[in-house]
């Protein structure tokens, strides 16, 4: 048998070498003359070598500019999941959350521009956290691919008419294993081991298995791989979270903070005047979550090939990630004991001592000038004593809370059914039939709050990435609350709240279909023609449920402070600063006894709650026609593409109040005259306790109001690629690609209405927005000077129009709504999402080279400028990413070591809602500017894995991740503005391999 350079025959090589061993050795051995032998050792070659010639070769004969990762490379890297993987794409950056890498971004652009696709499709996912199952962002969470479902990834820089319209940045398909590429009857793969967290301290097993088998005519096959990976996860954290106005960042205002004089500030250098508009932390507060991360789920494929011309494959796929979560809190109040308040929980209730208010006072403070993101100049307090005056009973200084969300998962599950049908030796037709299904869920999210009393807080700020020093002032014991008996006026916790017991549920789906041709001409530079159609029905549903209980809040029915846990010795280790650690809470069976002895049972629509909820159809439809060109040292395609995106949205609109009754549990339902298509038999989050009279009239209701829009886009591409000679190739990518709208922005309730003598408005969400689209230009060399050795250069430019601006500015929509001050229904001008330009433009370099002796390394390296045509940073972007990896290998050992950076980044959630201050303007200092986002600080980060083949059949592979165990950093205005710090720890793999 005699094996030639291809792209397919590298990839093969790979893929057969990743699973099989030595069987392309033996195959080798059975039966050619010597010369055969040599030409397959020339071109045959094994692990970390075979998966880089495979990726370089698809890369170099490809006409559009595009990276492969081929099944190799995740075998010789320490990645669990799919994002991991694509990470060390040049261009390509990811969102991690805890210690896993979740959501992909391309070229600078957020999660949202990026398209997933598997086999070709969609891929419909959920997310494990409740404020991801709420934000109904379009980022695909690839934490429910684990990396063994890959057979090779393709990621798209520039785009062609033949790809699925959505990828406004660019587009990742992803290809699963078809049975009949395996090269034996009966084969499969055994690897069982187990995880250790350094952080939680914690041990869990991992299982991947997978069975191919095919007959000897290689005509029928069938492949099933099923895999179990449980990993226990923690996150330390030191932040500025707090309830109300106090959380985040704010300013010192004398005018409200009374207890701030020039008496308090006496030796300080500083009058009360002088602290006016200074920046201040609104808390000092600990976080420590807990949680695990248990994926299972698997894999099927089944090929059937009749006849030489026709072909039929289903692939189906379903993954599940079981993540109960525990998240506990102790915050401060600075901002409120600055205000003369006492209320809990972001409460505004006067603080009062014998009738008189009290306020507390700013000592020893510490001053510093930063200069924010957009270039104004602000001070900030970098260090200073919060607190009352001695001799006062002790004050409200912060809170306490743990919640317990039981029963969170995320689930992707696909069914795709292929067919192919060479119709001629100028024609092959290609179909495909599928339907995907995510979801995102949280069964039960329950909590109790604390409150805290004392005399105040000490600070100081010192290091971005490291926690600030911090410490209580005569506030009691940190670990345990205090009993119900206690006198007022005692220093320590009381209870002062409960959660209600909240159900998250979010489910996304989509059918489709697509029929794609090729015709074969032969004819000068035209060698092929491609066209198809595609038709997608996609769903999006959010809502959000409340269990009724018993009864209202009663602080006696505290537990007993003796259940108390108090947080780890080690909580904070990985953090730095000198802060105090302490906190407490109750442990997750107590929570749950608790509150099932509070849940009220009536049925799943009475707890449904209207508002925010989500409901949206969208159809995309797509016709596309692409011309294949191929000259004598150059290559290419010229293409169109036509879509169809149909919206109906389905929103939440508040009726009159007292138009219509809200129906009690249990009774017969009677439509309301008014409104007949009111919803009156959810609670809406309404107290529906015991012994007390129900009353209907309480609470918004709210009916859905449809809502249908119809764009439609044009789409060209043109890629070329010319052969210099010597290696040097050279690409030119046009296109247009247009990337849809988050669901929320179209679906949102209206809220807030206004009316004064310049008319009417309202809050709320914008249908009538249209796909985002960007004009694209790419150029790029890359020089493939040896074997495995490549030297690439790229240079890109997207222009954006439609990018989303949120911050509630007029939609120039408007609705018609009840206006309950003069009884009237009137005209209502939606403040809402509007549109703006957007840009980005960049530069890749990436550079791979073997030296000798089975060593050699990899690099790459991207930079990226955005800008938005409002001034404001875009979600997700980062300006400079990179990766370098070195690897030894021969054939008995190897191993590879990687480094990662991501540059810093607008953190804020990428799908906020239409009416988030997140584009908005804020007055500071006396200066208007723009509002500050959540800015993610640099991050880096080291990985390593080796392997060792005992047998050719047997392996042992040991991986680490999070190796530096990097401490992630969160920012407002200006680094001196540390919104946040945690640490997740180190992992550790340890696992056997075996082939057969």
């Amino acid at each position: 048998m005699r094996f030639q350079p291809t792209p397919i025959a590298c990839g093969l090589a790979g893929l057969l070498l990743s699973l099989q061993g030595t069987a392309l050795a033996q195959q080798a051995a059975a039966g050619k003359d010597d010369k055969a032998k040599q030409q397959l050792e020339a071109v045959v070659i094994t692990g970390i070598r075979a998966s880089l010639e495979s990726s370089l070769d698809a890369k170099r004969n490809a006409s559009a500019n595009v990276d492969v990762i081929t099944a190799v490379d995740v075998g010789k890297m320490p990645d669990k999941n799919l994002a991991d993987s694509l990470q060390r794409v040049v261009g390509v950056a990811v969102r991690t959350d805890y210690d896993e890498a979740e959501k992909v971004a391309m070229r600078g652009a957020n999660p949202d521009m990026s398209l997933i696709l598997f086999n070709g499709h969609t891929v419909s996912g959920g997310d494990w956290y409740l404020n991801d199952q709420a934000s109904s962002s379009r980022s695909t969470s690839l934490s429910l691919m684990p990396s063994s479902v890959l057979n090779s990834a393709t990621v798209y820089k520039t785009s062609q008419a033949n790809i699925v319209d959505g990828g406004l940045a660019g587009t990742i398909n992803v290809t699963t294993r078809k049975p009949l590429d395996s090269p034996k009857g009966f084969s499969g793969v055994v690897s069982a081991g187990a995880v250790y967290a350094d952080l939680p301290g914690k041990t869990s097993p991992q299982l991947n298995a997978s069975l191919n088998w095919k007959n000897e005519d290689s005509t029928l096959g069938f492949i099933g791989q099923v895999f179990a990976e449980k990993r226990y996860i923690r996150r330390d954290t030191a932040s500025r979270f707090a309830y109300g106005a106090n959380s985040g960042w704010d300013q010192i205002n004398t005018a409200t903070m009374l207890g701030i004089t020039d008496a308090s500030l006496a030796g300080s250098g500083y009058t009360a005047a002088q602290l006016n508009g200074v920046r201040l932390p609104g808390s000092m507060s600990t976080e420590f979550v807990e949680g695990v991360r248990d994926r299972k789920g698997g894999m099927f494929s089944g090929q059937f090939k009749p006849t030489t011309n026709t072909e039929v494959g289903l692939t189906g796929f379903y993954s599940k990630m079981n993540a109960a979560n525990f998240g506990r809190a102790t915050m401060g109040a600075i901002y409120q004991m600055l205000a003369g308040q006492s209320g809990p929980l972001g409460g505004t209730t006067a603080t009062n001592v014998n009738g008189q208010r009290v306020y507390a006072s700013i000592k020893n403070p510490v001053i510093v000038e930063e200069e924010t993101i957009y270039g104004h100049k602000l001070r900030v307090l970098k260090s200073a004593e919060i607190s009352y005056a001695n001799g006062l009973p002790a004050q409200y200084v912060g809170d306490s809370e743990g919640f317990y969300r039981s029963g969170a998962y995320a689930s992707s599950g696909f069914l795709d059914l292929d067919g192919k049908w060479v119709v001629s030796d100028k024609l092959t037709l290609k179909g495909l039939l599928s339907t995907t299904k995510g979801i995102g869920h949280t069964d039960m999210d329950r909590g109790l709050t604390y409150s805290r009393y004392g005399q105040g807080v000490k600070y100081a700020f010192t290091d971005l990435e490291r926690a600030p020093d911090f410490s209580w002032i005569n506030a009691g014991s940190g670990t345990m609350p205090l009993a119900t008996s206690a006198a007022p006026g005692t220093p320590g916790y009381r209870l002062t709240g409960r959660s209600g017991l909240n159900r998250y549920h979010t489910v996304d789906s989509e059918k489709s279909y697509a029929i794609d041709g090729e015709y074969t001409q032969d004819s000068g530079i035209f060698s092929s023609m491609n066209f198809g159609f595609r038709n997608a029905d996609h769903r999006r549903q959010y809502g959000l449920s409340t269990v009724a209980l018993k009864s209202a809040f009663v602080a006696a029915n505290a537990p007993d402070p003796a259940l108390a846990v108090p947080y780890p010795g080690d909580f904070g280790q990985y953090l730095g600063g000198n802060f105090d650690n302490s906190g407490f809470y109750f442990s997750k069976d107590t929570l749950t006894s608790l509150f099932a002895d509070l849940a009220k049972q009536t049925n799943p629509q009475w707890e449904r709650r209207i508002a925010n909820s989500i409901d949206l159809r969208e159809v995309q439809s797509a016709a596309y026609l692409m011309q294949n060109l191929e000259g004598e040292k150059w290559s290419g395609n010229a293409g169109v593409r036509l879509v169809r995106t149909t919206v109906t949205s389905r929103t939440p609109v508040p009726i009159p109040a007292g138009a219509c009754l809200r129906i009690e549990p249990g009774k017969p339902y009677v439509p309301c005259a008014a409104y007949p298509d009111a919803i009156i038999d959810v609670s809406e989050g309404q107290p529906y306790y015991d012994n007390v009279p129900f009353n209907g009239a309480t609470g918004t209701i709210y009916r859905k109001e449809t809502t249908r829009r119809v764009f439609d886009d044009i789409l060209p591409s043109l890629n070329l690629r010319y052969d210099f000679g010597s290696g040097l190739i050279g690409r030119l990518g046009l296109s247009k690609t247009i990337g849809r709208q988050n669901y929320n922005l179209y679906g949102a309730t209206y809220s807030n209405p206004s009316c004064t003598s310049q008319g009417c408005t309202v809050t709320g969400p914008n249908p009538n927005l249209k796909p985002l689209s960007s004009r694209n230009l790419d150029i790029s060399v890359a020089w493939y000077y040896a074997k495995r050795s490549m030297l690439a250069l790229s240079a890109f430019s997207s222009l954006i129009d439609g990018y989303a601006k949120t911050g509630g500015t007029s939609s120039g929509q408007t609705v018609d709504l009840y206006d309950g001050t003069t009884n009237t229904v009137r005209t209502y001008m939606i403040n809402s999402s509007t549109q703006q330009k957007a840009r980005i433009r960049g530069v890749e370099l990436a550079w791979e080279q073997p030296i000798a002796w089975g060593f050699g390394f990899q690099s790459n390296a991207s930079y990226a400028e955005t800008r938005v045509e409002d001034g404001r940073p875009m979600n997700g972007a980062s300006k400079l990413a990179g990766n370098a990896g070195v690897y030894w290998e021969n054939e008995v050992f190897s191993a590879r070591l990687v480094y990662n950076y991501r540059s810093e980044y607008v953190s804020s959630t990428t799908a906020p809602s239409p009416t988030a201050n997140s584009q908005g303007m804020s007055t500071i200092g006396g200066v208007l500017m723009p509002s500050a986002p959540t800015i993610a600080a640099p991050v880096s980060n080291v990985a390593f894995t080796a392997n060792y083949n005992i047998t050719p059949e047997l392996q042992i592979s040991f991986s680490a991740t999070n190796l530096t165990n990097p401490v992630r950093a969160t920012y407002r205005y200006s680094e001196a503005e540390q919104q946040k710090v945690d640490a997740s720890g180190r992992q550790y793999y340890l696992e056997a391999r075996y082939k057969f």
